[in-house]
């Protein structure tokens, strides 16, 4: 195994795209390390110049302390699990999961023992024998991860490797693919445009945009702490909602609204005056006819209700707040946008038009620099 690592690698292509911006990053030895982003953001280009099927315009690519910038792909140890699966339809399984051993000229009796080996480990011995057309999506799927696996290689690098799937399967892949790293301990680049793969996947995750890594965290911290809006917005659904506030003196003013900080949002917007950003995000409001309100709660806001979606688990309220237009950030940008939305104890009901009251757990909301996106808070 080795880890893998990005030193001031860009790429730009002929048209002058800079798909990656000066990318530092090392991916430790047995990480599970996701690339997320919006698509053009420059995942895919930077796992592909991993795999050596592109040439970085500047910058140093390592695996396991080797530079391999100049190795063709075949020298680098990598093993690739593609999104359109990129099964041989005349071979066998078996002979699919074989083929990398059979360039390798691996001898016969170990590629037959690799090859048992990888489909016991994942569960498709009796399909060795049949060819992909007659597999499922995920059948396929698997026979891609067999024919990586079997080559034992430094890492694994994987491009949407799911996305083919329908929702139920991709959710037992998601757990078939963290049982298997946790049984392999293969580092492993794991590219996708789906959070929610993300945040389920990802030892760490590194949010891209524009080709530039917005924030590198584990999931929690990337949920619980964005480092700007962009990652406040892209990470988290329903995204994070925004309200331009004034802060003076420990007092917040939003709106006709204005209301005292509790001690730690203070503290977090200490040496802040003036305008800021407020991140609130779904479940930062509660609903007080059915819900107790949190100890350090806001002001109650009166709303005018558009849309609920009744979950069976929560309920999601789309509304407009008096006074308040909702905004939304796109790329970091916050902008002018519609309703509000909030995500509610299941026992809520309501109708469009009707007018309630909603609370705002205030403790728990972020705080960011209007002019630049960049989170203020700690």
């Amino acid at each position: 195994m080795a880890g893998i690592r990005f030193s001031g690698v860009s790429k730009q292509f002929g048209d002058g795209t800079i798909a990656v911006d000066d990318l530092d990053l090392e991916i430790h030895d047995g990480e599970f390390m996701i690339f997320v982003g919006p698509s053009g953001c420059g995942k895919t280009t930077a796992l592909r110049m991993v795999a050596g099927l592109e040439d970085p315009t500047a910058g140093k690519i390592m695996i396991g302390g080797n530079i391999v910038n100049d190795l063709d792909p075949v020298d680098r140890d990598i093993a690739m699990v593609f999104q359109n699966y990129a099964l041989y339809p005349h071979m066998t399984v078996r002979d699919n999961i074989g083929f990398p051993l059979r360039m390798q000229k691996i001898p016969k009796e170990e590629r037959r023992r690799r090859i048992g080996s990888a489909a016991d480990l994942l569960g498709i011995d009796e399909l060795l024998e049949r060819r992909p057309g007659a597999l499922s999506g995920g059948q396929r799927q698997r026979v891609a991860m067999g024919r990586a696996i079997v080559r034992h290689p430094t890492a694994f690098l994987m491009d949407e490797p799911l996305s083919n799937l329908d929702a139920k399967l991709r959710v037992q892949m998601r757990a078939e693919l963290v049982k298997l790293h946790q049984r392999l301990g293969v580092t492993t680049l794991y590219v996708t445009h789906d959070q929610t793969e993300a945040m389920t996947l990802g030892e760490r995750v590194a949010v891209l945009n524009h080709g530039v890594i917005q924030q590198v965290d584990t999931p929690g911290e990337l949920y619980n702490r964005p480092a700007n809006t962009f990652v406040a917005t892209f990470i988290g659904s329903p995204a994070m909602n925004f309200l331009r506030a004034r802060h003076s003196g420990g007092m917040v003013e939003f709106a006709t609204y204005r209301f005292e900080l509790p001690k730690r949002a203070r503290d977090r917007l200490r040496g802040v005056e003036g305008e800021f950003l407020l991140g609130l995000r779904p479940e930062h409001f509660f609903d007080p006819r059915v819900a107790a309100a949190p100890q350090a709660a806001g002001t109650l806001l009166p709303v005018t209700v558009e849309l609920t979606e009744q979950l069976g688990s929560e309920t999601l309220l789309y509304f407009r707040a008096d006074g308040i237009e909702g905004e939304r950030a796109s790329e970091g940008e916050v902008e002018l946008g519609g309703a509000l939305v909030s995500r509610l104890d299941p026992r809520t009901h309501a109708v469009p038009g009707e007018r309630l009251e909603l609370g705002i757990d205030i403790e728990r909301a972020h705080f960011f620099d209007p002019s630049t996106g960049n989170a203020l808070s700690s």
